[in-house]
């Protein structure tokens, strides 16, 4: 088995999946909140 050491792993590839996700959830929840507000103002 190969030796390990802690701290040694690239995480740039997960790190920047990361953003991503955590780019895609901010801006779908604010999609989510401007369609609900438009829905609110319309039907009410």
């Amino acid at each position: 088995m190969a030796e390990f050491k802690h701290g040694t792993m690239d995480t740039e590839a997960q790190e920047k999946t990361f953003s991503g996700f955590v780019k895609t959830v901010k801006w779908t929840s604010i999609a989510i909140i401007i369609f609900l507000i438009f829905l609110a103002i319309v039907g009410g």
